[in-house]
């Protein structure tokens, strides 16, 4: 296949949850760009949804970073002692608007699905119409850190949490599916697991990535920036890094893509 013949077909990009790891996505949409192919339908969880968004709503690869830079993930005043979690989520909505300035899914130059959890039935949900920027709040609400976001009556938490690489959302409705996946595995030496938290991000990478395996082999063409395990969820600091990780991974994997095919 060479970028002509793929520019022909109706591509869909399926971004996984990750955290800070999402930021991969932002570089594998820089590369996807420079090779001139443009998705028209994106779907996401957690991360996933924030750069879906950001993406359908026409924002550059330096605005979406510029977005995850400038947003605080710890503010003193969204500090909460009235709703479960640490952070009040909703408390976001401003600084999201300013970014995504639509109300609503409709608006946005692709289509878009965002994938929330429903905590009280236990159940995924898929918004993709309607008021846009609660639905993206609740699919990054990272428990216990970020408080669910309640939408008509209800209360909705991380889209990561059920389903972290949303595929079904796109069956039928697209020739060639992308997914970029920031949530993988890699062998780790023995000395890398010896903190709570190490054990604990390991166990939950283990547990995502097992969930969504066959997911991820059912599209046409996947893209798993490495060495992204020892960035944490929130650690700003490591903004840059995958970011650079996915810009030069999908690179690779285009070139290769391209020149052999």
């Amino acid at each position: 296949m060479d970028t002509t013949e793929l520019q022909k077909k109706t591509i869909g990009l399926v971004l996984s949850g990750g955290g800070v790891r999402g930021m991969g996505h932002i570089g594998m949409l820089k590369a996807l760009k420079e090779h001139g192919i443009e998705p028209s339908v994106v779907s996401g969880s957690s991360a996933g949804a924030l750069v879906g968004a950001l993406y359908a709503s026409g924002r550059t690869t330096e605005d979406m970073l510029a977005f995850f830079k400038e947003t605080p993930l710890f503010k003193y005043s969204f500090l909460t002692i009235n709703k479960p979690g640490l952070v009040d989520t909703e408390r976001y909505y401003d600084i999201f608007r300013e970014y995504i300035p639509f109300e609503n899914f409709e608006a946005l130059s692709k289509k878009l699905f965002v994938v929330a959890t429903n905590l009280q039935k236990g159940t995924e949900e898929v918004f993709s119409e309607g008021e846009l920027i609660m639905p993206l709040l609740a699919s990054a609400a990272l428990p216990p850190v970020f408080s669910p976001v309640e939408m008509n009556n209800t209360l909705y938490a991380d889209g990561g949490i059920m389903n972290n690489f949303p595929t079904d959302p796109l069956k039928g409705k697209v020739d060639f599916v992308i997914g970029s996946n920031v949530t993988m595995i890699r062998e780790l030496r023995k000395n890398e697991i010896k903190s709570s938290y190490q054990l604990a991000s390991r166990t939950t990478s283990l547990m995502v990535y097992a969930v969504n395996r066959e997911k991820i082999k059912s599209c046409d063409l996947i893209l798993e920036p490495r060495d992204l395990e020892d960035i944490g969820a929130l650690d700003k600091k490591g903004i840059e890094k995958a970011y650079n990780a996915g810009y030069d991974n999908a690179s690779r994997v285009l070139e290769k893509l391209f020149v052999t095919s």
